[in-house]
């Protein structure tokens, strides 16, 4: 079998199922056929989560984003906070935020609790991890501010405590969770939790990235029509 039959070792590395060995034969139809397959029903999945999502929520979405357009409007700044991947989505939601609107140039201040890793490292490492966003929140949060925190299980204790934090400071808190919703669904320290409702943590993300994006743009129309 040649190179470019047998594939690269990277090829042979990273997709396995394609390339034969030489006890073993691979029908290359039946594995593309299976990867279409998956595929779609992967994006089935997402589809079918989104509209529950817009079933479910789409008038606490809305009453939600309100409060953050009146908030912005007065000159409030949004803290973002999550780990691991929901940090990714901190970081998502911040540079849309920053360049909400490129016509009018419209900017909203927001900082991704993540980015500064030698004050998350300091506080880890000197006060334990679960504070490493309850201190930023005491240090950057003022009342009428706006704190955000994602978590794929809802019970990262970091995001917990860190919300709970900013409503003691008279900040407006948001939680976007997934499963059940997990101890943030049940915190009273939340005024609005959205739940991405599946078991499996990829959907999860996506449906948390949907609530996300669909509050950023709740959020432009509402700052956009007040110019």
């Amino acid at each position: 079998m040649s190179q470019s039959q047998s594939g690269s070792e990277f090829d042979q590395l990273f997709y396995p199922g394609l390339f034969a060995s030489p006890k073993t034969s691979v029908n290359v139809a039946d594995v593309l056929q299976q990867v279409t397959m998956s595929t779609r029903q992967k994006c089935q999945e997402t589809i079918a989560l989104r509209r529950e999502i817009h079933q479910n929520a789409h008038h606490q979405l809305v009453t939600a984003a309100k409060a953050m357009a009146e908030r912005f409007a007065q000159g409030a700044m949004l803290l973002a906070m999550g780990n691991g991947g929901s940090s990714t989505d901190c970081q998502d939601l911040v540079a849309d935020f920053m360049d909400l609107d490129k016509s009018s140039g419209l900017s909203l201040p927001v900082l991704a609790l993540t980015h500064d890793v030698a004050a998350m490292t300091a506080i880890a490492n000197d006060v334990g991890f679960e504070n490493v966003f309850v201190r930023q929140v005491i240090a950057f949060g003022k009342p009428g501010d706006i704190a955000m925190g994602f978590s794929t299980s809802g019970n990262s204790e970091n995001v917990v405590l860190g919300l709970a934090q900013a409503k003691r400071q008279g900040l407006l808190t948001i939680a976007i969770s997934g499963y059940d919703g997990g101890k943030l669904a049940q915190n009273a320290a939340i005024d609005y939790c959205f739940v991405a409702r599946n078991e499996h943590t990829p959907r999860i993300q996506e449906g948390q990235a949907t609530i996300a994006h669909i509050l950023v743009r709740l959020v432009k129309a509402l700052m956009t029509s007040r110019s």
